[in-house]
């Protein structure tokens, strides 16, 4: 078995711990203890509550300590990529604390304390990729968040205290059942399966006498002004002729037809 490992995972020390404490550039002591094998939360750390940062992502950390509210200098704690199934109550005592992330985790709705409404200082929060369909309530007090992370849950429609945070700019509910998406679809599929009217060109040879009269009869109206003006509506310039189709582009014998017979009337006039 390769050292530093157990059957419960990676062991953390104090000594490692220690050495892993970082200064950020903005002063603060930041420890990462990220992709490590870690399974239990290392006890130790409770030895180093004076650190304002914590990362913890990308472990195999199954359960939070119930004392997990003793850091309480943490601004920034990320969990994500864990196991979590639940978050301890006791995290609602971590009111410095803002940015939380446990995305990727295994968290119900049941699993989220009513007390992550106390992190009234939080600005970002990523609950993304676990097994949430609600959130508790209490989250509406949760006043200065900025982000929120939903993507990739359970939610068939949106929390409906999200709409009462203020200063929230970025809302990510991608790849949830929500309702609406799912009526969308659902009518964008009946429209597509509806019957549409297709329009054919046909050889008028192809058409018996009596059809063939009323698409001649109809072609006239429209060209007559009886369904408006056919320059307007199919445009002059663009005319094409089609020798012996049916379609309105073929009008020019009945507009000559026309023309001769306004030419006789003009002559009588004359004369």
């Amino acid at each position: 078995m390769p050292k530093g490992k157990e059957a419960k995972g990676t062991k953390v020390t104090l000594k490692t711990a220690k050495k892993a404490v970082q200064i950020t550039p903005d002063g603060r002591r930041r420890l990462t203890l990220s992709n490590m094998g870690i399974i239990t939360f290392p006890k130790c750390l409770f030895k180093l509550t004076n650190i304002d940062e914590l990362d913890l992502s990308r472990n195999q950390i199954q359960k939070l300590p119930d004392n997990i509210g003793d850091f309480s200098s943490l601004r920034w704690l990320d969990l994500h990529s864990n196991k979590l199934e639940s978050v301890p109550g006791s995290i609602g005592n971590l009111l410095g604390l803002t940015h939380f992330n446990l995305a990727n985790n295994c968290l119900t709705s049941a699993g989220l304390p009513s007390s992550l409404g106390s992190l009234s200082n939080l600005k970002s929060l990523n609950l993304g990729m676990n097994q949430l369909d609600a959130l508790p309530p209490t989250m509406e007090r949760l006043v200065n968040l900025q982000e929120l992370g939903l993507f990739d849950n359970l939610f068939v429609k949106l929390p409906d205290f999200v709409k009462t945070l203020s200063k929230l700019t970025k809302l990510n509910m991608t790849r949830n059942p929500l309702t609406y998406v799912k009526e969308k679809n659902e009518r964008m599929k009946k429209k597509k399966a509806e019957p549409k009217e297709d329009v054919y060109l046909i050889h008028e040879s192809s058409l018996c006498k009596t059809c063939l009269q009323k698409c001649k009869a109809q072609r006239e109206r429209l060209i007559m002004g009886g369904r408006g003006d056919a320059c307007d509506m199919f445009g002059e310039k663009k005319k094409k002729r089609f020798s012996g189709l049916l379609t309105p582009n073929s009008v020019a014998l009945v507009t000559q037809d026309v023309w001769r017979v306004k030419e006789k009337v003009k002559n009588k006039k004359i004369k």
